[in-house]
């Protein structure tokens, strides 16, 4: 059910009601924020720098980024105790082949003129994009913030074309570019040595940090516990419509941590219209049933059913969705979309072209979310709220927001929709009876 809900309010609502600022208010021992970072590999990708001919240096902006987090830190004197990533951290990826996945009979179609060899790129990966990724979580971790990153598509090794139909790859080759629809197949991925290499459990950022509890095939599935608010917080960073074998390993972490309040950060769950689908073009569960879960998969045998899991973050399609369901137990499941990877008015800022389509070329503007807890008292809520280290703004306090943004994203909506999807608050109802300290 897609929620209409009378505890959920637009900031901007609740701030022509009661007084506040554009920061968090209440000033106590329980009130944190947690970050959540959308997909940021456009501004990571090596093709979108001076160097290459883009008109910014838009690696500049997620550095950008990730430093104005890292200065909202504790340590740093503010409120953020936590950093989850949906993925996306960088764009191109190393291979057209996966070993695994060819094994278990999962056939591509064969074709150098075919679409997506255009995302194979080990030496704009390797040299710059993961180099730059590094940079910018070194600046958490110099912070001493804790965070998780789930991977997203482009965070896997290896790109391919599966067919929907078989007699597709029957196909003449040299046709394959006429003859193949955009409904007829779907992308693929696979690997994860690059990701493993920067996340995983290994890695300079987890090894022997306490707050990183296990990690799942090297890494790509992971778990962190950090301390907020009286309460100590279960974060589980799973990988891109996560199979059976991770499915298993996460609900074995939850029981291992029974009680805490947990969050999933997962890569492709929720649409803009704020459904349980995939986005166009890539279905993993549909190509590799075996392999993967669909999001109401995910949500039927291990969400609903986990009455620890209270939140769900997620990425990839591009747009702002707020969902919020009753699990199996009657307690409510705020799961929530944030993918601003579309945006590119920096770019035009700096002399950036349209594209030949008229759109601006997408390097992510710097957007990021706040969400702001604050569990004083029998009514704890979570103000959640969109900025932009790039333009030092809210979305509610930028006068161009909707007229930037939103018919990229959201074009049915009426700008003060599109504002209320961006920031708002969540009345955590049943928070206190829920969980102990």
């Amino acid at each position: 059910m897609l929620h209409k809900i009378n505890h959920l309010i637009p900031v901007f609502l609740y701030c022509s009601l009661f007084a506040c600022s554009s920061d968090f208010s209440v000033e106590s021992d329980e009130s944190f924020t947690i970050v959540m970072i959308p997909d940021t590999q456009n501004s990571v990708d090596y093709t979108r720098q001076k160097s290459e001919g883009f008109a910014i240096d838009s690696g500049d902006i997620f550095i950008q980024q990730m430093s104005d987090i890292a200065s909202k830190s504790i340590s740093n004197g503010g409120k953020v105790v936590f950093v989850a990533s949906v993925g996306d951290v960088w764009q191109h990826v190393t291979s057209n082949k996966d070993a695994d996945h060819f094994t278990r009979g999962i056939d591509s179609i064969e074709s150098q003129e075919f679409a997506f060899q255009r995302w194979i790129r080990p030496d704009g990966v390797l040299s710059f994009e993961l180099p730059k990724s590094i940079e910018g979580y070194a600046l958490l971790d110099d912070a001493n913030l804790p965070f998780g990153v789930a991977p997203g598509n482009h965070d896997y090794d290896a790109w391919w074309a599966v067919a929907l139909e078989p007699e597709i790859l029957q196909a003449d080759s040299a046709d394959l570019n006429l003859e193949i629809l955009p409904e007829d197949y779907k992308i693929h991925v696979g690997g994860l040595d690059n990701f493993c290499s920067v996340f995983g459990s290994n890695s300079d950022f987890y090894r022997d940090k306490d707050w990183y509890i296990d990690g799942y095939q090297c890494g790509g599935s992971s778990a962190q516990i950090f301390s907020a608010g009286g309460y100590r917080f279960l974060h589980l960073a799973l990988e891109m419509q996560a199979g059976e074998d991770a499915v298993n390993w996460a609900s074995q972490i939850v029981k291992d941590h029974l009680g805490l309040p947990t969050i999933i950060s997962t890569h492709d769950y929720l649409n803009p219209q704020g459904q349980r689908l995939p986005g166009s073009g890539m279905d993993l569960a549909l190509v590799d049933p075996d392999g993967n879960n669909s999001a109401e998969e995910l949500w039927r045998d291990f969400i609903s059913n986990t009455d620890q899991i209270f939140m769900v973050l997620s990425g990839h399609q591009r747009g702002q969705a707020l969902r919020i369901d009753k699990n199996n137990f009657g307690h409510e499941v705020y799961q929530i979309l944030a993918d601003f990877q579309g945006r590119g008015q920096a770019g035009l800022d700096g002399g950036q072209p349209l594209t030949p389509r008229g759109v601006a070329v997408p390097i992510g503007d710097g957007w990021y979310r706040e969400m702001n807890f604050n569990l004083t008292g029998e009514s704890p809520q979570v103000e959640v709220r969109t900025y932009s280290s790039h333009y030092e703004s809210y979305s509610s306090d930028l006068e161009t927001y909707a007229l930037w943004y939103k018919n990229g994203e959201q074009p049915d909506m009426t700008d003060s929709e599109f504002l209320a999807a961006d920031e708002f608050i969540i009345e955590l109802i049943d928070f206190h009876t829920r969980y102990t300290r």
